[in-house]
C-alpha cells in the first residue's frame, strides 16, 4: 500500500472514532419518571417549578445550595438540589431545563437553563410597534 492510502485509513479511523464519542454525549429530554428508571445516569428534565412548595435558598448561610421541588408536564414532581448560586429571576421562569442525574428521590442538577417567554413577547411587541412606526412615517411623508 501506499503512504497516501495507509494515512487515508488513519484518518478515517480517527473520525469515525471522533463521531462515536461526540455519540455518548447525545441526550434527549426524560420525563421526571423515566428519569427515576436512569438512577445515576445523565440526563435533561423540561419542568415548572412549584411554588407551592418552598424554595430553600440562603446566600449567607450558603451561595451555592439550591432546593426546589419540580413539576413536569406530566404531573411528576420531584426534589431538586442545585450545588451553585441562584440563577437570576428564577422564580419568574415559567420553564427551567435542569441537567443531572436522579440519586434515590432527589434529582441532582448539575446545570439549570432558565425558559422564560415572556422576555420574547416583548421583544416582539417593540418590533411590531417600531414597524408600525416607520410605515406611519412612509405615509405621513408621502415615501412609498
Amino acid at each position: 500500500m501506499k503512504k497516501l492510502h495507509i494515512l487515508g485509513l488513519v484518518f478515517i479511523a480517527v473520525a469515525i472514532a471522533a463521531l462515536l464519542s461526540l455519540m455518548g454525549d447525545l441526550s434527549t429530554y426524560d420525563s421526571i419518571e423515566s428519569a427515576r428508571k436512569k438512577e445515576g445516569k445523565f440526563v435533561h428534565l423540561i419542568a415548572k417549578i412549584d411554588l407551592s412548595e418552598p424554595v430553600v435558598y440562603d446566600p449567607i448561610k450558603d451561595p451555592n445550595y439550591l432546593t426546589f421541588t419540580a413539576v413536569d408536564s406530566l404531573g411528576f414532581t420531584t426534589k431538586v438540589v442545585y450545588k451553585n448560586a441562584k440563577p437570576t429571576d428564577f422564580e419568574k421562569s415559567q420553564r427551567i431545563v435542569m441537567k443531572g442525574s436522579m440519586v434515590g428521590e432527589t434529582f441532582q442538577c448539575n446545570e439549570i437553563v432558565l425558559k422564560c417567554p415572556s422576555k420574547y413577547k416583548d421583544e416582539q411587541g417593540m418590533q411590531e410597534k417600531k414597524l408600525r412606526t416607520v410605515s406611519e412615517f412612509k405615509k405621513e411623508n408621502s415615501l412609498p
